[in-house]
């Protein structure tokens, strides 16, 4: 079986020696032009008048487009239809595109742009969460609320209770390619679009919408992306359209690609949220009433924020049984960047909540951190229903439900939390910390051991589902395309063994090109960590298809029964007989079987009413925990990630080489979120922090000095690919145990409880410690 190997990334020496092609890398035909916006250059208000003259004459420039000039829908959103590609009138951010420039190459598109003449009548901007608060400045008329029992009265009849807010800021996901996009006019009116996108059936629907043309007259194809983490599944719409538009416009192929300033500036980044808490517990720390009210900043247009903001409520509970809960969620709109998907989709957010929750209620008990989590976490699913692919429990776990009314049935975080603590002597570690911040006033070491419980499925029902199409040629060799994208995160390698194992041959057999949604239709973003499930799932389909058309015809043809046949080591035994699998493809074809399938998969159980917020939002959950140690110097806030111990749920994993790799980043990147990667827009709306300059991502330096990364070995009680369990978003939450260490730290500096906000940068670190030092 080529399942559960860990085979290295199939573009792994592509990626090493720089010869992985990418969409800026692709060789573009004589005449192709460059594309560039011109960018609003205030946060809020009306376009006066604009001269484009001195645009117009700039060296190589070919043609200015504004949106009097496109033909048809003036649209990039992927929701609501209230992004539009260039501004009509009015303009709501600093950086939002006001016209496009198309000239002869990249750098002279970008230096005319700036040459424009724009007068506006400013408007007062609304910037932050009180500013959109003040002004009820929102995308829903009031705020969504779910919740379970009763809350407020829980509360009030706590023997202990505290209430605290929590700040966390955006993050730019800064993939290492950038956005990019290649439209390459065709006959008849048609459209090929090369984008970097991790949507290509999107990008097809946004295109065909500003061409005026049917969604089969464009043609999306995507090799792979140098980094997404979200970031590329809307903010990609703009560029293709863009370059769909021009290529109409000039008869001429037309290439754009933002520089790294242009990105950060134009485009969207993770949510910042503030959560306010209120909860009750008892004195062993049972957690017995909690009310969150979340607050969302979301930018200027709709884009994916209220599924978003859905997703971070549906993960306010994490590994935790809240019998009463109340978890009150606003969308704000405010004049920055449109905030978008990245990595997690919202579930970090509301998790680092109840995780304050948490380390809150520890500090006040005066417990251990970790013996309240497992005080509050769901029960373990009972040994006889582990291998269950769901259904009702009985007895104690009857109501084990999420605030959101989901039953919990497969938790694993007891046994988890344990081989973990004990894997990575966290009761000793403990004591020698304490022990050392007794003794050392300067440096103040901190440890936390935080879990994970994340969802995966899409909470849009209808986008859980995906398409294949394999084909087997006569010499054996296998060629298939599915609907996901590959960015990094070895997608195509894992759905390859898939298919390799179906099919009894080596991996090296197949064959996984571009994909293509003149191949595979109406495809789901690769988003939602979905991406193994929904394409695995489909591949498989399609390659049990062949297999069941290749043994009817060998049981006819050798006279064997269906038993006797079996596909392993590049063979297909055949009774007593053995034909290599290129025979047997040959044999098929020459007898006139059909060696060519499509499969589809879509995902079952799942049901989910946003509105209502009831149902089943998801299919499973995936399960982890971290250990983080951490030093602060308390004299500048400076601060190291010391050791990281981490036990990830695979479920029974595709490729353990490739998963590990997602668990190490993700956790470098969670971390970065938390404690270094500080966006700061000044008090006009202007993004300050737009290069790597001034904006700070983790580097080979920032990752802890030991760094211990397993996974937890058990096959997923739902019928997943294989019964793996997905991997993208999941350990990205793993970085929480980086903030709660930190807090721990600042802790031992007083008696007051730190409340340590995010990016917990050496200068809040600091702040923070005096605070603490200070019993403020």
């Amino acid at each position: 079986m080529s399942v559960a190997k860990p085979l290295p990334h199939d573009a792994a020496k592509l990626h090493v020696t720089g010869a992985a092609r990418y969409v800026d890398d692709i060789p573009t035909p004589r005449g192709t032009l460059h594309l560039a916006f011109g960018q609003s250059e205030i946060a809020h208000g009306e376009i006066q008048s604009i001269d484009l003259t001195e645009v117009r004459r700039s060296s190589g420039v070919t043609a200015v487009l504004t949106a009097d000039d496109l033909p048809f829908d003036n649209d990039v959103s992927p929701s609501a239809h209230d992004e539009p590609l260039l501004a009509e009138g009015s303009v709501h951010y600093v950086g939002q595109p006001i016209f496009l420039v198309i000239a002869t190459s990249h750098l002279l598109a970008r230096k005319a742009a700036r040459l424009a003449k724009i007068e506006y009548l400013e408007k007062p901007s609304l910037l932050s969460i009180d500013d959109a608060l003040a002004a009820n400045s929102r995308f829903e008329e009031g705020p969504r609320i779910y919740q379970k029992g009763n809350a407020t009265n829980a509360i009030k009849q706590a023997d202990h209770t505290i209430e605290g807010v929590i700040e966390m800021g955006a993050q730019e996901h800064f993939y290492l390619e950038g956005q990019a996009a290649l439209a390459l006019p065709q006959e008849g009116s048609d459209m090929v679009v090369h984008s970097s996108t991790q949507h290509p059936t999107e990008i097809q629907h946004k295109v065909a919408e500003a061409l005026g043309v049917p969604m089969n007259a464009v043609r999306v194809e995507v090799r792979r992306m140098g980094g997404g983490f979200g970031g590329k599944e809307s903010q990609g719409n703009a560029l293709a359209v863009a370059c769909a538009v021009s290529a109409r416009a000039t008869g001429q192929p037309c290439k754009m690609r933002y520089d790294r300033d242009d990105d950060m500036i134009i485009t969207g980044k993770r949510h910042d949220f503030r959560i306010k808490y209120k909860a009750g517990f008892d004195a062993h720390g049972r957690v017995s009433g909690v009310d969150f009210i979340q607050y969302a900043r979301c930018g200027w247009a709709q884009d994916l924020s209220l599924p978003v903001a859905d997703r971070a409520m549906l993960h306010s509970d994490n590994a935790y049984l809240l019998e009463n809960a109340r978890i009150e969620s606003h969308r704000l709109k405010t004049n920055t960047q449109s905030a978008t998907a990245y990595r997690g989709f919202g579930g970090p957010q509301g998790m680092l909540g109840i995780e304050r929750v948490m380390d809150h209620v520890a500090h006040a008990l005066g417990m251990d951190p970790l013996a309240v989590r497992r005080a509050n976490y769901y029960a373990d699913l009972p040994a006889e229903n582990a291998g269950a692919s769901g259904g009702s429990l009985t007895g104690k776990m009857k109501s084990q439900t999420t605030p959101y009314g989901m039953e919990v049935t497969d938790f694993i975080l007891h046994e988890m939390t344990g081989a973990l603590a004990k894997a990575a002597d966290y009761e000793t570690r403990r004591l020698a910390i304490a022990k050392w911040n007794a003794q050392n006033p300067i440096l103040k070491k901190g440890i936390a051991l935080t879990p994970v419980k994340f969802g995966i499925s899409f909470t849009l029902t209808h986008l859980n589902q995906a398409g294949a199409l394999v084909h087997v040629y006569s010499d054996g060799s296998v060629h298939l395309n599915h609907g996901g994208t590959e960015m990094g995160q070895g997608l195509f390698l894992k759905v390859a063994q898939v298919a390799a194992t179906r099919f009894g041959i080596d991996v090296s057999a197949v064959k996984i090109t571009a994909t293509d949604t003149g191949k595979v239709p109406n495809t789901s973003a690769t988003a939602a960590s979905s991406g193994s499930d929904l394409n695995g799932m489909a591949v498989k389909a399609a390659c049990d298809t062949i297999r069941a058309r290749l043994i009817d015809f060998l049981v006819g043809h050798f006279g064997v029964a269906q038993e006797a046949i079996v596909f392993d080591n590049d063979e297909v035994r055949i009774g007593d007989k053995a034909l290599a699998f290129a025979d047997v493809a040959k044999l098929a074809y020459e007898n006139r079987i059909s060696l060519s399938a499509t499969g589809f998969y879509k995902t079952p159980k799942v049901a989910w009413d946003r509105i209502k917020g009831e149902g089943r939002p998801f299919f499973y959950f995936s399960y982890g925990a971290s250990v983080s140690e951490v030093v602060i110097d308390t004299l500048t806030g400076e601060n190291r990630i010391l050791r990281t111990d981490i036990l990830h749920d695979a479920g029974a994993s595709l490729n353990p080489a490739l998963d590990i790799g997602q668990v190490e980043g993700a956790y470098v990147q969670g971390a970065g979120w938390l404690t270094m990667e500080e966006l700061v827009w000044d008090d006009k709306g202007t993004l300050r922090t737009h290069a790597p300059s001034t904006y700070k991502i983790p580097a080979c330096s920032d990752r802890p000095d030991i760094f211990n990364v397993s996974l937890w070995d058990r096959s997923n009680p739902e019928e997943t690919i294989y019964r793996s369990k997905a991997v993208g978003e999941p350990p990205f939450m793993h970085g929480i145990s980086a903030l709660m260490a930190l807090s721990d730290a600042i802790a031992s500096c007083g008696e007051s409880y730190p409340s340590l906000d995010a990016p917990a940068t050496p200068e809040r670190v600091l702040k923070t410690v005096e605070r603490v030092k200070h019993g403020i």
